[in-house]
Order: structure tokens, then sequence, then C-alpha cells
């Protein structure tokens, strides 16, 4: 097959970024259908089997760490062999953990469920980093919309997944399968055909694509730095003596600034994210709420964390990645006053509170995946992509484990005022970066 050269700045072709495009949208649609199935019912599951309400939320913590381990992975695997193989596999261990959960709730081995949930975890990994191979092939004024369009096609699937709760449960029952294990069902079918999809159709691959245009790695942040003005010098200027070999290699050993401000942005942004949602149903439930309410407020959470992906996708385009990184921080601020200032029976700001927390979330992974995307040259980016996700994967989980102790201690309005707190660091950190820039 023969792959059409990229554009400048690391652009494919229009007709390759369609085809590409289309086949992630596609099996982003499969794997949020899988993700969200398996999630509704992992701590309702484990809790049946276990025989613990307290070991509930055993899954989270191992979704957490398969999570962590997954980014990893398939950041080394897509590395050395490309986004296909990287992600397609990546949805491979997501459906043999499914399959591997519906044989420990059939069999009723412990171990073997535990083991699989944390197998199923990867899947998680391989949705979030499907959003760099969007913006391998995107130019670099568009790769805000890249990523944006790969987001909201998980949303599309995460819709579906828990909509069929009941018919796959039903399903599991007439085979002998508990009901609670329906959901993984399907979880292995979706997990399944995106990585399917992926291994078949994901050609050329995006990365190796983007590799051909080393060049797209030196683009300044649009709205940090103005492009400059095209060079009218004579084509006989002297060209400048190449740097020593010693001199490129530690320049290329020190992190760039765009990489560690994209990865402290999206960083801080889960931390903050996961310790306020986290605690949020069981700040609910305590004060009188029933589980649906708070469900739906969860539900109004991740709409909002996942929905508003294309507008962030185009305000990093158009207004910059810096700018909507600094506004990722004072929206997620604002979510945590609110949260923190809501009275315990008022719902509606509650329901603000957490929509405010996942629009945040969102401006702060839009933004940070461009910063990063823009930051690291095509033969280093996948490795190190999936460090980052390591990092925004580890900060869930110290959010989570950390919120439970500060409400025991002091309550939810104190995690509130503290996450809030974290949340404005992002500011000057941008700002810093902004003027180093300037």
């Amino acid at each position: 097959m023969t792959v059409t050269a990229p554009r400048a700045g690391g652009a494919a072709p229009p007709d390759v970024r369609r085809r590409v495009m289309t086949v992630l949208v596609v099996s982003q649609t499969l794997g949020g259908a899988g993700m969200a199935a398996g999630i509704t019912v992992g701590a309702l599951l484990a809790e049946d089997l276990l025989g613990s309400t307290g070991l509930a939320g055993l899954p989270t913590a191992l979704f957490t760490g398969g999570a962590a381990v997954g980014a990893a992975a398939i950041g080394r695997i897509s590395q050395r062999h490309g986004r296909r193989p990287g992600l397609a596999l990546g949805h491979g261990a997501a459906a043999l953990g499914s399959a591997g959960v519906v044989a420990g709730a059939a069999w009723q081995w412990a171990w073997l469920l535990l083991a699989s949930l944390f197998v199923y975890g990867a899947g998680t990994a391989t949705g979030l980093l499907a959003r760099y191979a969007g913006a391998d092939i995107a130019p670099p004024e568009r790769r805000g919309r890249a990523t944006g369009t790969v987001l909201l096609a998980t949303t599309l699937g995460a819709v579906v997944g828990p909509n069929l709760v009941g018919p796959t449960g039903a399903l599991a029952h007439a085979w002998g399968i508990p009901r609670l294990a329906g959901p993984f069902l399907l979880a292995a079918v979706a997990y399944a055909a995106a990585g399917l999809v992926l291994w078949g159709w994901l050609r050329p691959d995006p990365l190796l694509l983007a590799r051909t245009a080393p060049e797209a790695s030196a683009t300044p942040e649009p709205g940090s730095e103005p492009a400059p003005e095209p060079s009218a010098a004579p084509t006989s200027a002297p060209v400048p003596a190449p740097r020593s070999a010693a001199a490129r290699s530690t320049r290329s050993d020190r992190p760039a600034p765009g990489l560690v401000t994209g990865a402290t942005v999206m960083i801080t942004a889960q931390l903050v994210m996961i310790a306020v949602m986290t605690m949020t149903p069981v700040h609910m439930t305590g004060h009188g709420h029933g589980t649906q309410a708070a469900g739906f407020v969860i539900a109004l959470h991740v709409g909002a964390m996942f929905l508003p992906s294309p507008l962030s996708g185009l305000l990093v385009d158009r207004i910059g990645r810096l700018p909507v990184a600094a506004a990722s921080g004072a929206v997620l601020l604002a979510a945590c006053l609110v949260a923190a200032l809501a009275p315990p029976t008022g719902m509606v700001a509650l329901s603000c509170a957490l929509v405010l927390l996942g629009v945040g979330w969102n401006l702060a992974l839009v933004s940070g995946t461009a910063l990063i995307t823009d930051a690291v040259p095509g033969e280093r980016r996948a490795s190190v992509q999936g460090l980052v996700d390591v990092g925004v994967s580890l900060a869930g989980a110290t959010g989570g484990m950390a919120s439970g102790l500060v409400v025991a201690g002091g309550g939810y309005p104190l995690l509130a005022v503290a996450a809030g707190t974290l949340a404005l660091a992002v500011i000057p950190v941008v700002a810093l970066r902004g003027a180093a820039r300037s």
C-alpha cells in the first residue's frame, strides 16, 4: 500500500485524515460501550461475589492500576511498532479481561475475578490513549479538534453501554451466569470488535505517518507565540554549523517545557476531578439523597467530561493551548467553590458543581494533549505520552484514596476547598510557560 507523504507541519492529506478518523471514531464508540457497561456493575459484582461492602471499592482500584500499567505498556508497544498494534492489543487485553470476569463470576472464583478486573482496566488506558492517534495526523492548527472528535466518540458508546445492562443481564441469566456479569459479556464483544477494527483498518498508522515529518514537533504552541514571518533571506545565506553530538544529546535529555506544562495540567485536573467526584455520592447519600439522585448527578458529570470535547478542541485551535489550559484551572476552581458552598441538601448546586468539574477536566485533557503532541518529536512521542498517562492514572488513584481520608477528617467542604486550591495552581504554571515563550 502506498502512503502519501504528509504535508508540512506533520499533517496527513485530507483523505487519509478522514479515513483514519473514521476508524478511530468507530473503535472508540465500541470501546466506550465496553468500558461503560463494565464499570456500571463492577462494584456491585465484587460486593456480591466477595460478600463484603467494604471491598466494593476494590474494582475501582483495580481499574486504576490496570490503566496505569496499560498506559505504560501500550505507549511502549506503540513507540516500537506504531499506534495500530498498540491500541489493538490494548483492546484485546480488555476483551480478555472482560471474558475473565464473566468466567470468575460464573465459577465463583474471586481470584480470577479480581485478576481479570485488573486486565480489564487496560481498556480505559487504551480509550484515552487513542486521542493521541487523532492528534498525530492533524495539522497543528487542528490538533485540538481531532482530539475532541476522538473523545466525543467515546461518549457515544458510554451512553449506549449502561442502557444494555438489563438485556445483557437477562442473556447471562439464561446461560446460567450471574446477571451482574452480563455487561461484561457486552464488554468482551465490544472490546474485541474495537481491536479488530483497529488492526484491520487503521492504515496508514498515524504515528508512523507523523514520523515522516519531524519538523512538526518544533511547531510553537498556538496562543503562546505568534507564528514567525516567512524568511526573506536569500537562498545563499550561510547555514549554521551543526551542533555537536554531546550538545544534541544534552538538549534531547531535557524535558520540553510544553511537555511539562501539558503533563502538569492533565495530572492536576485528574487528581482534582477524581477526588471531588469520588466523594460526592457519599456526601449526598449521607445527607438524605437517594442513590438514584446521586447516580443522576454523576451521570451529568460524566456527560460534561466528554460531550464538550469538540468545543474544547475548537477553542484550543482558535485561541491557543495555553489560554484553554489556564481556563481549565479557573473552571475547576469554580467547580470546587460551588461544591464547598453548596448546601448538603441542595441537589441543583451539587449538580452544577459536578458539571463544572467535568468541563474543567475536559478543557485540561484536550489542551494538555495538544501541548504534549506539539512538544514531543514523533520518534519519542508514544512512549512519552504513555508515561504521562501513567501519571494521570496514578493521580486519579491518589485523589480517590486521599479524598476519603480528608472527608473523614474534615468533611466534604474541606475536600472541595483543598481541591480548588490545587486547581488554582494550574494558572501560574501556565502563565510561567506563556512568559517563557514571549
